[in-house]
């Protein structure tokens, strides 16, 4: 894209700024993003096709990085508490091993309360996304030395979250404002990459793992990451012309119980498939495989359900029939049902984090999503640090297979009944998540004055 067209997409985002801010800055009702979209002509509010297309692209390759790496979590949860783990005092300690997860994936989502700030501190957001591909790759590289759990704390967890989330916000933060009628496909394009991430890199991670070991698998994929996050940066050369204060603070409750409900069938699907089921890793393995790949698809046919029935209503549907699924499909469930809810919870898990970044600019309008976005992730960052490590301690210890020791432990029934725990614990959360995205939608409805169907 030349410069012409690039001053002139930064001047259209500009303008939508300008404008806002003659409605006034005393809350979210005072304009919405549909409001703002009706204050401009088509020709001022719509940027080039070309750089729409490239920058959706951009994003989905990114969620490919981020969130990919993230859902596979589970491959490394497997492996560190498996008598193979390389990992002193690792073995068995569920609780302690997915907290290394949580850290990486809490951070990705609540360093927004940082990584905003420096997205309106500079100019060339490219920067931010480079720097954080870097110190996200260098933390997986790192942890391919560890020998300790505090050492995976600090490199695959720590600088990991820290460097993902860099990545992650620049362009999470620029995609939703270059779209408006089309907003909730584009982004359910973006966010398949993360199904697709997690489709490609758990056989493929799998396959390094059996073949060269956990230390040059680790390195193997922080080196690729980092080679292929270069040219995805690059598309970054505007900064983000949208920003203003923070608001609805009250309204995050369902935001930090569905990234703690949502992170915890992710975490301990292979694990639930070893130990109870008895299917072998690589088996476990092709099964999360399953689930993110079902999850791409659905975050892009939620995206386009949405654009037609309404993006609140979408979102809420699909948290709730969420947390029924974990009830009916994962509670005390034989290889048949755990396969069923492996793809009803892949399509239904991808709704809300495939329509949350429309869902706010929608509810809170394109001037306020920059901020509200910061914030709602910051919360999300939250969830996800303790529903896995809680869902952890709720499993406590125990080896991997079906000879299991320990008096608390003595059996395959035990273990079996120990995940059901978790289950009705997910559930749980899922559904209190569902009550509260309602509870959003009527918010909304009267605030906007009146009630209406499609929202």
């Amino acid at each position: 894209m030349n410069a012409s067209n690039a001053d002139g997409e930064v001047l259209t985002l500009r303008t939508l700024a300008n404008n806002s801010n003659l409605h006034g800055q005393d809350g979210p009702n005072n304009i919405t993003g549909s409001e703002t979209e009706r204050n401009q002509s088509p020709d001022a509010t719509r940027p080039s096709q070309t750089y729409q297309c490239l920058l959706v692209f951009a994003g989905f390759m990114m969620t490919f990085h981020v969130i990919g790496i993230n859902s596979i979590y589970g491959l490394f949860q497997e492996f560190y508490t498996s008598p193979e783990s390389n990992i002193k005092g690792a073995v068995g300690q569920d609780a302690l091993v997915s907290l290394v997860g949580t850290i990486g994936s809490g951070l990705t989502w609540s360093g927004s309360i940082y990584v905003n700030p420096m997205i309106r501190r500079f100019d060339n957001v490219k920067l931010i996304s480079l720097a954080g591909a870097f110190i996200m790759s260098l933390g997986i590289f790192t942890a391919s030395f560890c020998t300790q759990l505090w050492q995976l704390y600090l490199t695959q967890g720590l600088l990991y979250g820290i460097g993902s989330s860099m990545y992650y916000f620049p362009i999470m933060s620029l995609t939703p404002a270059y779209f408006d009628r089309n907003r909730g496909a584009a982004m359910g394009v973006v966010l398949a990459g993360s199904g697709v991430g997690g489709l490609v890199l758990s056989p493929v991670f799998h396959i390094l793992l059996t073949r060269l070991g956990i230390r040059w698998a680790l390195r193997i994929l922080g080196l690729w990451n980092f080679v292929l996050s270069i040219p995805i940066s690059s598309v970054l050369t505007k900064k983000h012309g949208v920003a203003a204060s923070v608001a609805g603070r009250t309204r995050s409750l369902g935001a930090l119980l569905q990234a703690a409900g949502n992170m915890v069938p992710v975490y301990f699907l292979t694990t639930y498939s070893v130990s109870v089921l008895s299917y072998s890793s690589s088996t476990g393995s092709l099964l999360l495989a399953v689930n993110t790949a079902v999850n791409s698809a659905a975050r892009i046919g939620m995206g386009i359900l949405a654009d037609r029935v309404g993006r609140q209503n979408t979102m809420v549907l699909s948290v709730i029939f969420s947390g029924i699924a974990v009830f009916a499909l994962w509670y005390d469930s034989d290889r048949g049902r755990f396969l069923a809810f492996i793809v009803f919870y892949g399509i239904l898990a991808g709704g809300y984090n495939a329509l949350l970044p429309t869902t706010i600019t929608e509810v809170y309008g394109v001037q306020n999503y920059s901020s509200v976005n910061a914030f709602i992730y910051f919360i999300r960052g939250l969830g996800a640090l303790f529903g896995a490590p809680i869902a952890g301690l709720i499993l406590g210890s125990h080896q991997r297979g079906t000879r299991l020791t320990g008096d608390m432990m003595s059996n395959l029934h035990v273990l079996k009944t120990r995940y059901n725990d978790v289950a009705i614990f997910d559930g749980i959360l899922l559904l209190a998540a569902g009550i509260c995205v309602a509870y959003v939608r009527w918010l909304d409805a009267r605030d906007k004055g009146g009630w209406r169907w499609k929202a």
